[in-house]
């Protein structure tokens, strides 16, 4: 561990900006940031629970923390927002586009079509606002890293979750795209792909249908928001010379997004 710290660059003071950071993996990843020592931008459209995290990093780690309330689906309230963050918060060095969503889980042709926009508008789209409103000035800094939450889903299609998966894929190729964008910048690109993570995901994707959430991790040992938010400030953390591309990862119990073993 001490080797791999004295590898590191340091985060301290850095801002780090998480999108969709009141729960899950990006309240993880705020958290795994703040330990850190970073500086922490977040947003949700959950305003009041960003509150409540400020105040529990502010206390832990003594950090800043500035918290809005923001769905990436409104691209003029992206833009508008973002532009006018406070003088103090503009120089974003890492962006975890970590917002994102699924909704639903039927055959595509029997879906109801409100479910593809709203997976759209955030997974795709909302991840091109935000990236384009904060990469022009990581360009103009010399400096940055933006970090995607991709999925197993964007590698492997499964049944009865095709536009899903298809946010995911597009996330992948977004995210490649852009890195040759800033081919002679000193701006990194990572896409983090996870599979099974135990966290609210289900919840929203059947509406708060708890009992149906639950049978998806029924027998099988989950990743946990705090794995992947560790993947993420690992990737971070590289000496600025190193660009990791993209982490797949998934629980033991996990080949990809067909193969699952659950027990007994």
């Amino acid at each position: 561990m001490e080797k791999d710290r004295a590898t590191m660059a340091s985060l301290r003071d850095r801002i780090v900006f998480v999108t969709g950071a009141s729960s899950g993996i990006g309240k993880a990843t705020a958290t795994a940031f703040a330990a850190e020592g970073a500086k922490m931008l977040l947003c949700a459209r959950r305003a009041d629970r960003l509150v409540d995290l400020a105040k529990e990093l502010t206390a832990a780690h003594g950090v800043a923390v500035h918290t809005f309330s923001l769905d990436v689906q409104d691209r003029a309230a992206v833009d508008t927002t973002l532009a006018g963050l406070p003088q103090e918060w503009k120089a974003v060095d890492v962006l975890v586009n970590n917002a994102g969503l699924s909704r639903g889980l039927d055959k595509v042709y029997l879906d109801d079509p409100k479910n593809w926009d709203e997976m759209i508008d955030t997974n795709i789209r909302g991840l091109l606002a935000v990236t384009k409103a904060i990469v022009p000035g990581m360009i103009e800094r010399g400096r940055g890293h933006v970090i995607n939450l991709g999925s197993t889903a964007g590698h492997v299609t499964y049944a009865n979750g095709t536009v899903y998966c298809a946010t995911k894929a597009a996330e992948r190729v977004l995210s490649q795209g852009l890195k040759l964008d800033l081919m002679g910048t000193p701006v990194r690109v990572t896409s983090v792909d996870p599979g099974m993570v135990e966290t609210e995901f289900s919840e929203v994707r059947f509406r708060g249908d708890k009992d149906k959430a639950k049978k998806v991790y029924e027998n099988i040992t989950p990743l946990e928001p705090e794995d992947v938010a560790d993947a993420i400030v690992w990737a971070a953390s590289r000496p600025p010379r190193v660009n990791i591309h993209e982490i797949l990862m998934t629980t033991i119990d996990q080949a990809n997004s067909l193969v699952l073993h659950r027990r007994g």
